[in-house]
């Protein structure tokens, strides 16, 4: 094993069974990926988010491999010494195990250290199939974005008691197969909490309670810059509840992340007023 893969999957397995909250966040460029690394932020997202967030799309349906490996290479040149995940885009793993397999490894050429796809059950196979050729997982469950047009909109996951035994499930069967960290994203705080306490696996929350392993935010929504779809008036869009921005009272950017850093590992951010 390289130096280099040594030093990143020690930084693994202490982001896996420290005692500190893992404070994680999107960035899609160098300049940001420096900003965060210099912030101490734990872990950076190359989240396919950039749909929305660079593309002004609607969702994230959009999002190309050659997308992500062009991020994910620019976050990785701004942040050399922070772990670093690459979202799956749609359509690049669902088809087979092989096909996730062959993008998953590029996205880690690209300098990604782990990569995250959307699923539960029907995904532990490909998972599984990942895990087992030295990939490191990360496993999105609740609201899952690229299921937007399925799960009709932005809509909370894991309300009803069949639902939240679903989601339940899923975290299981993921975390028996080895992914690393399993990301929760718009579910109750009572049902996070139940998930974390249930596993192993360290949880990451948006939208899913203080109790989780850790946060993640977008970068742009931590700032409250983000405004919506590109042709939509910015007095259309509203901020989901999870969203708190941390630059009003920070003064500038770096002190903001830095804001967002020790508000995620002194367990002030997120309130109950983040939480479903």
């Amino acid at each position: 094993m390289s130096p280099f893969k040594t030093q990143h999957s020690a930084k693994l397995e202490q982001l896996k069974h420290g005692t500190e909250k893992i404070a994680m966040l999107t960035c899609y460029d160098a300049t940001f990926a420096k900003l965060s690394e210099r912030a101490g932020v734990d872990v950076l997202l190359v989240g396919d988010s950039l749909g929305m967030v660079l593309h002004g799309s609607e969702n994230t349906l959009n999002v190309l491999m050659t997308d992500m490996i062009y991020h994910t290479r620019s976050v990785a040149a701004g942040a050399p010494n922070t772990y670093i995940i690459a979202d799956m885009p749609y359509s690049s793993y669902e088809s087979g195990a092989e096909i996730a397999h062959e993008n998953a490894q590029m996205l880690l050429d690209a300098g990604a250290h782990m990569v995250k796809l959307e699923g539960g059950g029907n995904m532990v196979n490909i998972v599984r199939h990942l895990v087992e050729k030295g990939i490191p997982v990360c496993a999105h469950l609740g609201f899952t974005p690229q299921s937007i047009q399925k799960l009709g909109g932005y809509r909370i996951q894991g309300k009803t008691e069949e639902s939240a035994k679903s989601i339940m499930q899923d975290a299981l069967s993921m975390s028996e197969v080895g992914v690393s960290f399993i990301l929760l994203e718009m579910v109750p705080a009572s049902l996070a909490r139940n998930i974390t306490e249930s596993i192993d696996t360290p949880t990451i929350g948006i939208g899913a309670g203080v109790d989780c392993s850790g946060q993640v935010l977008v970068l742009q929504d931590l700032l409250g810059i983000y405004t919506g779809q590109a042709h939509k008036h910015p007095n259309e869009f509203k901020s989901p509840r999870f969203v708190r921005n941390f630059l009003k009272d920070s003064g500038s950017i770096q002190a903001a992340v830095e804001a967002y850093v020790k508000a995620v590992k002194n367990k002030s951010f997120p309130t109950a007023e983040h939480s479903y």
